[in-house]
């Protein structure tokens, strides 16, 4: 684009000068002029571009090489620009309304090859973070840093919460139901282990006879007696568990001496020497059955996650409360990184810019908008030659 310009100035200078000892009186006056104004266009645009980037012809003319002279505060500029036009918590929030986020995530889990490569991509970096602990680092973070923070620690106060919490939103219910029907089913299933328990237990001057009597009427009762803790939310023992579990809970909190004891036995299990080994263990145990799991593609692990994409997939296309809430959720993290980092991202501009030295500065710029600029040559080259033309045909009507 350059040589183009240029071709054009050596045009008009060549016309300009093929036609100056001609008769200037008709169409070649016409001609003159407007090769005389097309220079004059064209160096005058010439200089005004070159001068954004260098001295022209190498002099230090007032005003010129302002992209190096003032590239630093071109990228400040640039940057409030970008801050204060694009990273703003309305744009930010409008242009990810538009984008409708969870409709196209949804359509693409739609898809098995989509779940699939998820799934691969998981277990890739799954196996990579694993990778990166092996058993002696794990021992040593146990050791050194975990057990050592939680001795430290009071959790009575935050056991005590929880257990709060769980009593009074009834989560345990299940776990209680769970632990009933096993055991319900245990005795039904050994009815001779109870007898042995309790027949070890009898008098040694009661007869045989009175003992199985006494041991097969206790194990219905049992029996009796665990059914109906299930089948009734409201049965007695029930409560008297909730209300135990409330009040521990409450001196896990402000009876001094309940917290100590339970801070002691917290203390005495944590510092014993097979703790750590214990944890280790069970990091071991989880880590070799998640990458049994990972390799087999028919495991649980596999089918599941896919399951589940699949599942999110349908309801982030389906269900408007799903995308509603989603989308909801993506507006606040976007509008929360934009207020909080903005600043920051947009920083990179002007820090970028402030490592260039003064010539790559101007060089990096001139080559991104370098063809625009030389059609602003190009153009003044033409304008001014329009102009010379309408000048000396007004010359000429005056005079």
């Amino acid at each position: 684009m350059r040589l183009v310009a240029l071709s054009l100035l050596l045009l008009a200078a060549a016309v300009f000068l093929a036609t100056l000892r001609l008769d200037h009186g008709g169409a070649w006056g016409y001609v003159n002029t407007g090769a005389e104004a097309a220079m004059v266009g064209a160096l005058a645009d010439w200089f005004a571009v070159t001068a954004l980037f260098r001295h022209p012809l190498g002099l230090p003319v007032p005003h010129t090489a302002i992209i190096p002279r003032r590239k630093d505060d071109i990228g400040r500029n640039l940057q409030e620009f970008v801050t204060e036009n694009f990273l703003t918590d309305e744009i930010a929030r409008e242009r990810l309304a538009a984008a409708h986020v969870s409709e196209r995530v949804g359509a693409s889990l739609g898809r098995p090859a989509t779940r699939r490569r998820i799934l691969a991509e998981v277990v890739r970096v799954v196996r990579a973070g694993l990778g990166r602990f092996d058993e002696a680092e794990v021992r040593a973070l146990l050791g050194d840093l975990v057990v050592p923070r939680l001795v430290r620690e009071p959790v009575s106060p935050i056991a005590g919460a929880l257990l709060e919490g769980v009593v009074e939103e009834s989560t345990h219910h299940g776990l209680v139901d769970l632990g009933l029907e096993q055991l319900h089913d245990w005795l039904r299933e050994n009815p001779g282990t109870y007898a042995d328990l309790l027949g070890a237990r009898a008098p040694w001057w009661t007869p045989p006879w009175l003992d199985d009597r006494v041991i097969a009427w206790t194990y219905e009762q049992v029996l009796g007696w665990l059914r109906e803790i299930r089948s009734d939310p409201r049965h007695p023992a029930r409560l008297a568990l909730d209300d135990l579990l409330r009040r521990l809970a409450e001196d896990l909190q402000h009876d001094e001496g309940v917290m100590a004891r339970a801070e002691a036995l917290k203390e005495r299990l944590l510092t014993h020497p097979q703790a750590t080994e214990t944890a280790v263990g069970l990091w071991r145990s989880f880590r070799a059955a998640l990458e049994g799991a990972m390799a087999e593609e028919t495991s649980y692990f596999h089918a599941r996650g896919e399951e589940l994409l699949e599942h999110l997939g349908r309801h982030l296309v389906e269900d408007p409360q799903w995308k509603a809430v989603v989308e909801a959720r993506l507006a606040e993290a976007v509008s929360f990184v934009v207020n909080t980092y903005g600043d920051e991202l947009a920083e990179v501009i002007s820090v970028t810019v402030q490592r260039w030295d003064a010539r790559e500065a101007s060089e990096r710029i001139e080559l991104h908008v370098g063809r625009d600029l030389q059609f602003i040559r190009i153009n003044g080259t033409v304008v001014g030659a329009l102009a010379g033309l309408a000048i000396h045909a007004v010359a000429r009507l005056l005079g």
